[in-house]
């Protein structure tokens, strides 16, 4: 071997460990030792620095009220409208709720009964945040409470909405449920004598508290021919008692059952439904105070 090659070799074992200056990796001792407390004491003031900030930041906030709300928020002030049962995780985008109506067919509807059962069984246990629970009559809920939603309302005179008939899917009538999305603060603000629309005169008229219409027709006149009668459980009306959503832990928002009484097979049907309430605007390219769906029985 040269000594040339000898001395390559050396300089580089010297890069890791230099014997003649006790340097490791070009640092000695007391470098290393600098700048790792220098590491240390610049990661701890900024690890303070974004804690102090995150204290500051919190005691702007509440637990319980949102800082913007209405207007003010991103999610403004007229609430959307939900249905279930929902469309598997596979097809979320979808809208479409297709099954065959017979009872043999049953894994064709079931994954559509099983969400709403779910949806439904949230409504039967009143034990978790019971103290903050009200039964209401005709009016609304005490200081600091909320009235409870009660399922029996639901069943009430109601013959093909509940679990035991598979929500009407056996029979190819199938059930919905809609409800509204809560936004903190909002409540329902009541028609004029003379500004009711045509559409909802009848259930306005029979309201004890300013409360939110509900109404499904089809979106052209195929689809009103095609989806025929339908009943609403307990009625159309989600009564006022229930507004406004101030985050009362218990809080559930009050849904009605729209049951779809003999809806034409083999077709689609686009099914409309809005929530009607002086402050409810409806914009059908948005979906605001509005929701879409469709109906399509084998």
């Amino acid at each position: 071997m040269s000594g040339k090659d000898t001395k390559d070799n050396g300089g580089g074992l010297r890069f890791l460990y230099n014997p003649d200056t006790g340097e490791v990796f070009g640092r000695t001792g007391l470098s290393w030792f600098k700048i790792t407390v220098f590491y240390i004491v610049f990661f701890a003031c900024l690890a303070a620095f974004w804690t102090v900030m995150l204290v500051i930041f919190y005691q702007t906030l509440d637990a319980f009220r949102p800082k913007w709300t209405l207007d003010a928020s991103l999610i403004g002030s007229v609430p959307g409208l939900g249905f279930r049962p929902r469309p598997p995780m596979s097809s979320i985008d979808s809208t479409l709720i297709n099954f065959k109506g017979s009872i043999g067919e049953r894994d064709t509807y079931k994954q559509w009964i099983d969400d709403l059962k779910t949806f439904v069984d949230q409504y039967k246990s009143t034990n978790e945040n019971g103290e903050y629970l009200e039964e209401c009559g005709a009016g609304p809920a005490s200081a600091g409470k909320v009235c409870v939603v009660k399922p029996e309302e639901y069943t009430r005179n109601n013959s093909r909405c509940i679990e035991s008939e598979d929500f009407g899917y056996r029979y190819g009538t199938p059930c919905v449920a809609l409800k509204l999305n809560k936004i903190y603060g909002w409540k329902p603000e009541p028609y004029g004598d003379n500004d009711v629309p045509d559409q909802i005169k009848d259930t306005v008229r029979h309201q004890s508290i300013p409360g939110v219409v509900i109404t499904c027709e089809g979106e052209n006149a195929a689809d009103q021919e095609n989806m025929g009668e339908v009943q609403f459980f307990p009625h159309n009306n989600i009564d006022g008692k229930y507004f406004p959503f101030m985050n009362v832990p218990g809080y559930k928002a009050p849904f009605v059952f729209v049951h779809f009484k003999s809806p034409e097979r083999g077709v689609l049907i686009n099914v409309e439904c809005k929530a009607w309430a002086k402050n409810i605007k409806h914009d059908r390219q948005e979906r605001i105070g509005s929701v879409h769906f469709e109906l399509m029985i084998d």
